[in-house]
């Protein structure tokens, strides 16, 4: 019975996706293979310039447009210096991109199409701006069709309208939602002071602003300044849609927009043997699933439930947990459905401070889960993805002695 299990995982620090930037000027693919060559360095995948030995890399990356088109991942590991049998595919599951990549990879090698693959994924936000792909001559493009428009009139909305309609479900408070923004920040700001994320992190060196931590990170926020913060989607057709909403998401206890690259060794025990690598954890179970496309942000909910009677465990088998930080709203409602403890959940903050650049986080989550229960001790750890267009991603992670 073969199985899938991780031999290491390295980030780089999460810049600022904006024209100032740390990865401003750097290249998506180039920005990708550093993490692709770290990783095969870190596994003495040497010399990679010959070696065959990676059987595919499968990278999330969403705006698949401009310098991220042309399949992302092939491009990038040539810039890796990888050998030219190794392939490359690019997928698109929105936010779960990369996390969708990592149960790609986990089922190749359980099957035996791989033996060994890396899960990875990244996106360059200041260099292709969320929503690019969706312009056409200037202009958005009609991305859904009229059949789409013909089952859900009026058509699908922006995700920061569907975290307004989920605070409104869930009875979250402004202040309520500004309180777990804050806790992000300061709990990442913790994590780096205490020396959490160095095992992770792979540094691009020799750029205008050589970046140390996680540059979106704000340890000094506190409940005055979100306060302070105007709500980011209020529009009147929305109202005139969905019936009075009292605004409260902001800029502040939303994700901001980023630059970023992660990566993940995936292969079996026994490969893993062969090779004299030590695997880090074992890829449980690993689900997607679809919910109501309009409120969008909640398939956390059932993707949660799904995964854990896939993997016959409950929620108090559970370690550690990442829930992808889009929005406050999410993370809150999940806990509401849930029961789960908020002592558990994104310990060393979320993408409210670390940073969301989309095709990578999933790949980044998986870093952090590791990590910590490597920390803490935990067995079990489950990660969770909100996604455009109403889909989810949830895996569970088991640590290994």
């Amino acid at each position: 019975m073969r199985d899938a299990v991780i031999v290491d995982a390295v980030r780089t620090p999460v810049a600022k996706g904006k024209p100032t930037g740390a990865y401003a000027a750097v290249h998506p693919v180039t920005l990708h293979a550093h993490v692709l060559r770290a990783l095969a360095e870190r596994a003495q995948i040497t010399p990679y310039g010959t070696e065959d030995l990676i059987d595919d890399v499968i990278s999330g990356t969403v705006g698949q447009v401009g310098e991220q088109t042309g399949n992302v991942a092939r491009l990038s590991a040539l810039a890796a210096g990888f050998a030219e049998s190794v392939p490359g595919v690019t997928v698109d599951r929105q936010c779960g991109s990369s996390q969708q990549a990592l149960t790609f990879a986990a089922q190749g090698v359980i099957s035996g199409g791989y033996d060994v693959v890396i899960a990875s994924g990244v996106e360059s936000m200041s260099r292709i701006p969320i929503g690019s792909a969706a312009v056409r001559d200037g202009e958005r493009a009609d991305v859904g069709g009229p059949l789409l428009a013909e089952r859900y009139p009026g058509g699908l909305i922006p995700q920061g309208v569907a975290a307004e309609l989920i605070a409104r479900k869930w009875g979250l408070s402004r202040t309520r939602l500004d309180e777990f923004a804050m806790q992000s920040h300061h709990r990442a700001a913790a994590a780096w002071r205490d020396g959490h994320f160095e095992s992770q992190i792979t540094r691009i060196t020799g750029l205008a602003t050589d970046l140390t931590t996680d540059e979106t990170i704000r340890p000094d926020t506190s409940m005055a300044a979100l306060a302070g913060l105007r709500p980011a989607f209020r529009e009147e057709v929305w109202e005139q849609r969905f019936g009075a909403i009292d605004w409260k998401v902001t800029a502040g206890n939303s994700s901001p927009v980023n630059d970023g690259a992660a990566a993940l060794l995936v292969t079996t025990s026994e490969v893993a043997r062969r090779h004299g690598w030590h695997p880090r954890a074992r890829i449980h179970t690993a689900v997607a699933t679809g919910d109501d496309p309009i409120m969008m942000l909640t398939g956390i909910i059932p993707a949660t439930a799904k995964v854990l009677a896939r993997a016959g465990l409950s929620l108090a088998d559970i370690d550690a947990f990442e829930v992808n930080e889009a929005f406050s709203s999410v993370v809150l409602a999940w806990l509401a459905e849930t029961g789960a403890d908020p002592a558990k959940v994104n310990v060393d903050g979320g993408a409210i401070a670390i940073g969301h650049p989309l095709g990578a986080s999933g790949a980044r989550l998986a870093t952090g889960l590791l990590g910590v229960l490597e920390r803490t001790g935990g067995r079990y750890g489950l990660q969770t993805m909100c996604e455009a267009g109403g889909t989810a991603n949830a895996t569970i992670i088991e640590r290994l002695d």
